[in-house]
């Protein structure tokens, strides 16, 4: 004769072997890994913006789009011969500004006869006969946490020079132009 069960409520305990655990965390350090390198790829990648002007003719062109490290001015300070990107005295109304550091806190800057010293030097960054000398007509020291910035195509840059932008705080600065797309015959590549 069978033995009628009926209801039982005594249930076997279910034992969490240790391939469930390892493959658990095996899940948890992916997703998080997934999530850190996210993070860091939108920190170094995600900001991007486009070249307006041609004040960084020849190595930037208006409309090029640009890829910025906001990242590396976290851990260090521009240094002349960076590409910079930045709001012009912090003004969120308006584009990005892109142009390069020519002088940094502490240096000295002139500009004597279209031609731009830095430190009683001249600038190996600025190769053309700058036409306007704006505020650096008479020479001034670069104050702590700014940077005297100039483009590329000076004669057609509204820039350090210019009284309404003049030295460019660091707190305004976004980051550093790193890459370059593609524009035109020219091609994509690290910015220099």
């Amino acid at each position: 004769m069978a033995k009628n069960r009926g209801l039982s409520f005594y249930r076997r305990k279910k034992k969490i072997s240790s391939a469930h655990v390892r493959e658990a965390f095996s899940w948890l350090f992916g997703i998080f890994t997934a999530i850190f390198i996210a993070v860091v790829l939108n920190v170094f990648l995600g900001v991007t913006t486009n070249v307006v002007g041609v004040s960084m003719e020849p190595a930037l062109y208006n409309g090029q789009r640009i890829f910025i490290n906001s990242f590396v001015y976290l851990i260090s300070s521009p240094k002349a011969g960076d590409v910079v990107v930045f709001l012009p005295n912090g003004n969120e109304n308006t584009h990005y500004y892109v142009k390069r550091v020519v002088a940094g806190p502490g240096d000295s800057v002139a500009i004597r006869d279209g031609i731009l010293y830095v430190n009683g030097e001249e600038s190996p960054w600025v190769e053309e006969k700058l036409a306007e000398a704006g505020i650096a007509a008479e020479e001034f020291t670069v104050e702590n946490g700014e940077y005297f910035c100039i483009g590329d195509n000076p004669g057609n840059s509204e820039d350090s020079r210019s009284a309404n932008i003049g030295p460019v705080r660091e707190e305004d600065i976004l980051g550093k132009v790193w890459f370059r797309a593609a524009y035109g015959d020219t091609g994509m590549g690290f910015v220099k």
